[in-house]
């Protein structure tokens, strides 16, 4: 299961909760989409944008004592199938190899950056998401970088 948001607040009377996304999907809070939390699964009945996130109405919970419970959960959901789509998750621990065959360290960390995620190395080196060529989920991730990039002092 995969982290996709946080339920942060109750929002109203009627049980609807302000839900913030950690994911890009949007669909996860679709109309009966069913997410997990540490109490079990929670359907949801419906959704729309509000400011940084979704206010969202959960099957079973109608008041806001109930809303009130709920903050603070995590939800989680399965990993999505879409062969289009990077997934940061399948790239922890893969072995970076540059465009010569060079391995240059494993994923340690992914790195938010408004331009482009970093891949952050166990070597201390960063390297832009756009750089990736191919990658197989967890195990290697080819790169085509700048000349120089891995001889910048990374300390």
């Amino acid at each position: 299961m995969l982290e996709i948001g946080r339920i942060t607040s109750p929002h109203g009377v009627r049980g609807d909760v302000n839900v913030v996304l950690t994911s890009n999907r949007t669909e996860r809070v679709d109309s009966g989409s069913v997410l997990s939390t540490p109490g079990g699964p929670m359907t949801v009945v419906s959704s729309r944008p509000h400011k940084n996130g979704f206010i969202v109405k959960f099957e079973g919970v109608n008041f806001r004592d109930q809303s009130e419970a709920l903050r603070n959960t995590v939800l989680s959901a399965e990993p999505i199938d879409d062969p289009d789509e990077l997934w940061i998750h399948e790239l922890f621990g893969a072995m970076v190899i540059d465009q010569g065959g060079k391995p240059r360290g494993r994923v340690a960390r992914v790195l938010e950056n408004p331009a482009s995620d970093i891949l952050e190395l166990d070597t201390g080196h960063l390297v832009p998401v756009q750089f990736i060529v191919s990658y197989e989920p967890g195990v290697e991730i080819r790169v085509d970088v700048p000349n120089g990039l891995f001889d910048l002092d990374n300390g």
